[in-house]
């Protein structure tokens, strides 16, 4: 039977239902403009509104005007998640899930609060910068980045039996600061290189970790040939290494870090480069990150700086923002973040 409904009256009904059924999504703001294979799970679910930001990182105006009214935001490590962006959020938000383990950048005291669940990505990463910190241990220790340097000036003469020496992994002694996932996947990939004693500090000792020795933070400093930092940033690790803690290292010790910029006194680690308290550094974190191109560091050719490359790795950084993506659908969806930072609510 045909219609007998005027055809104003037909797309008057389909508009607005298609209006009420937009404005009954939920709406999700990625703080990046992310390739679409990281956030499948958001692009294949219909019932969310996705915004995206741009390639580069949102101003701290821009992220506040564009979190208005949202109930999902999936962010990054520069965007601070913090009161006044959760204020001018509104009641709505229900999620915060960050593409990183770290989540220094947002007040998880406020979100706990307000009942907002957050969510992270711990795990898929862990290889990825256990690699990275290995290579940056070798590329700093062997002198890489120098001797690749030096061929690019026209510096490389006749061979010289001095030219370019460096410090090597055998029979060596690694202190490891933090045994976390990624400190034993470390441990474990430095295994066949064949070191001597693999050391560590933690809050506790890891009695399945049975090839490497707990030991106190100051034992670790004095007889390690080669220190690598990878515990979290906490108001006990902040400043963990200053004037005092490098003054106990040996005077050719390799200084790793891969956790975060603030563990470190920086000035107090330019003076032990500069100075030869230690014999070298390498970074993948700093203070402030990107680094200014006339920081002093930069200027010390006994010291490699990476721009935090250590997820750098194309099926992790996929495999993160579609955690992080899984996290925030959930959480906008009223179920359980598939890995909520501990402490916090698991959904809202």
């Amino acid at each position: 039977m045909a219609s007998v409904l005027p055809k104003y009256f037909c797309r008057f009904h389909s508009q607005t239902a298609a209006a009420a059924a937009t404005m009954s999504q939920a709406r999700i703001l990625v703080t990046r403009d992310l390739p679409a294979s990281f956030i499948e799970p958001l692009l294949r679910e219909k019932s969310v509104t996705i915004t995206r930001g741009d390639r580069d990182a949102m101003s701290e105006q821009k992220l506040h005007q564009m979190v208005q009214g949202v109930d999902g935001i999936l962010c990054m490590l520069p965007d601070r998640i913090d009161q006044s962006l959760l204020d001018a959020a509104g009641s709505n938000l229900k999620v915060v899930s960050t593409m990183s383990v770290g989540y220094n950048h947002i007040d998880i005291d406020a979100c706990k609060e307000r009942g907002i669940a957050v969510g992270n990505t711990p795990d898929v990463l862990t290889d990825t910068t256990a690699e990275l910190a290995v290579s940056l241990l070798l590329a700093t220790s062997r002198r890489l980045f120098e001797a690749a340097h030096s061929v690019r000036m026209g510096q490389w003469g006749n061979w010289d039996p001095t030219y370019m020496l460096g410090k090597g992994l055998k029979g060596s002694t690694v202190g490891i600061v933090g045994m976390g996932r990624i400190g034993q996947a470390i441990a474990r990939c430095l295994l066949p290189f064949k070191v001597d004693r693999i050391l560590y500090c933690s809050r506790s000792g890891k009695p399945e970790v049975d090839y490497a020795s707990f030991v106190s933070f100051e034992h670790l400093l004095e007889r390690s040939d080669f220190v690598v930092v990878t515990c979290a940033l906490t108001p006990e690790t902040t400043q963990l290494f200053t004037f005092d803690t490098f003054s106990r290292m040996k005077e050719d010790a390799v200084f790793v870090n891969v956790s975060r910029g603030e563990v470190v006194d920086q000035p107090a680690l330019v003076d032990a480069l500069r100075t030869g308290k230690i014999g070298a550094a390498g970074l993948d974190v700093m203070t402030p990150e990107p680094i200014p191109t006339n920081h002093e560091l930069l200027q010390l050719s006994n010291c490699v700086v990476l721009p935090h490359i250590g997820s750098a790795e194309e099926t992790t950084r996929m495999h993160m923002g579609n955690l992080a993506a899984r996290n925030v659908l959930n959480g906008v969806l009223g179920k359980a973040l598939v890995t909520p930072v501990p402490g916090t609510v698991a959904s809202k």
